[in-house]
């Protein structure tokens, strides 16, 4: 099966060069590949990290590389205390049984906390497919485990939702043999990349057709070892998806931050300053790990007012905020989880007008003791207040008003009332109402209109 899929790989790149690429397989051109406008006006996504690291559900979805790569005493423990003698990873696998999947219930959840796009775990770094790769015998989900194509069936679930798909994949894979024996020639070979990588990207591409492909596991070796710019020229080329589909920065050891779509940079990148690119927050409800762990508790996670005000300043910035949940090996994402991707799309409901298909202001902040962010539309501005003022009067020092100004509230229907500063902004009375009243609980957006 493994030289089918080399094969099917091969045919596809002779085919694709045949038909004259506009855009050349090097950084140079492909950088320059403008970034489809739906990405941007998207903002919001939830990211799905899901695989037979859901099984244990202990420490990360890095379980497996701690335990048998680094050894870590406390990994051998928890299979000692937890499994029979001799377990193995791959016995996990019959584990992982997604039993409870409701496919059209994650995307009902999804789309209910205002996403506009998912991307979902087709293969980390353990190298198990939740598809039928036709290179991963007997390593996949049709295979073992769940005995269903998980990818396929939320991607329909989510087209009906018309929510868009993103499919994060590994290049690499921690124990493949192909791969290590790679990494032992100094890459200088490549027999995994094109009997395993390629032909796995390829089969993804045209088999789900993703608005997004998520790249990882990028760090050990060369863009000429990933075979990277051939793959994406190919995309942007050829494909089934050439004029929607985006990518990440996640193509070689130096490409982050510097090469391919939008950048993610690192996980949970702040750039604390307006980047001149395009990027992406990625981040996660349970602040210790990806994948689902079943010993997390409340205090590990994010609350609702960090998950809003991280979304609110990162769409300041012109970024993206791609939320994560673990799904656990049933299927299941719990209630907590749930119930913090439900409040953020209750705020979503009221503000969702100052961030999706918004823009980065002149300023993105207040540099005052107000904690204020900006984005805007057109001619007009939002200032989102991550805390309500004593005395109910906001001070915004960076708006300059004019006779035309007019101040509302997202959720209210009158105008509020504002003053002329007197150093410089304005003031804004805000509704003299019970907490309870409020639209939502935290982050409050003041739409302005006749400012400059």
């Amino acid at each position: 099966m493994a030289s089918l899929g080399a094969a099917r790989w091969l045919l596809l790149l002779v085919t694709g060069a045949a038909g004259g690429p506009r855009y050349s397989p090097d950084w140079p051109s492909l950088d320059a590949r403008p970034l489809p406008e739906w990405f941007d006006q998207a903002k919001v996504g939830v990211f799905v990290h899901w695989g037979v690291f859901s099984v244990p559900a202990y420490g990360s979805e890095w379980f497996w590389w701690h335990w048998q790569g680094e050894r870590r005493a406390d990994y051998e423990r928890f299979v000692r205390e937890h499994y029979p003698p001799n377990t193995t990873y791959a016995d996990f696998a019959s584990r992982f049984t997604a039993r409870d999947f409701q496919p059209r219930y994650w995307a009902w959840l999804f789309e209910q906390a205002g996403a506009r796009y998912v991307v979902l775990t087709t293969k980390h770094h353990e190298g198990f497919t939740n598809w039928g790769s036709p290179v991963s015998w007997n390593w996949n989900s049709m295979d073992l485990g769940p005995h269903r194509d998980l990818v396929g069936e939320l991607g329909q679930a989510l087209r009906e939702r018309n929510i868009r798909y993103g499919l994060y994949h590994s290049l690499l894979e921690w124990f493949n043999p192909l791969y290590l024996d790679d990494k032992k020639n100094g890459f200088k070979t490549q027999n995994f990349v094109f009997s395993k990588t390629m032909p796995e990207l390829y089969d993804l591409v045209l088999r789900y057709k993703p608005d997004l492909v998520w790249s990882d596991g990028d760090w050990e070796g060369p863009d000429t070892y990933w075979n990277s710019t051939s793959f994406l020229s190919w995309l942007y080329n050829d494909s089934p998806v050439k004029d929607t589909v985006v990518v990440n920065d996640r193509w070689c050891n130096n490409c982050s931050c510097h090469h391919g779509g939008y950048y993610n940079c690192a996980d949970k990148y702040k750039p604390g300053t307006l980047p001149q690119h395009k990027w992406e927050m990625c981040t996660s409800i349970d602040k210790h790990s990806w994948g689902y762990r079943s010993n997390m508790q409340v205090n590990e996670l994010m609350d609702e007012s960090s998950i809003i005000s991280e979304l609110v300043q990162t769409v300041s910035f012109g970024g993206n905020y791609l939320l994560n949940v673990g799904p656990t090996k049933e299927g299941v994402i719990v209630p907590i989880f749930q119930e913090r991707l439900l409040s953020l799309g209750k705020w979503l409901r009221v503000n969702g007008e100052a961030i999706y298909a918004s823009k980065p202001w002149r300023v993105q902040m207040e540099n005052t003791t107000i904690d204020a962010w900006y984005t805007s539309k057109g001619s007009t501005v939002y200032a989102v207040f991550l805390t309500w003022p004593e005395g109910g009067v906001l001070k915004l020092a960076s708006p300059i008003p004019s006779l035309s100004t007019q101040v509302t509230m997202l959720g209210f229907s009158e105008k509020l009332k504002w003053e002329k500063a007197r150093d410089k902004g304005l003031l804004i009375t805000l509704p003299y109402v019970p907490p309870s009243v409020l639209p939502v609980p935290c982050c409050w957006t003041l739409k302005l209109e006749g400012v400059a």
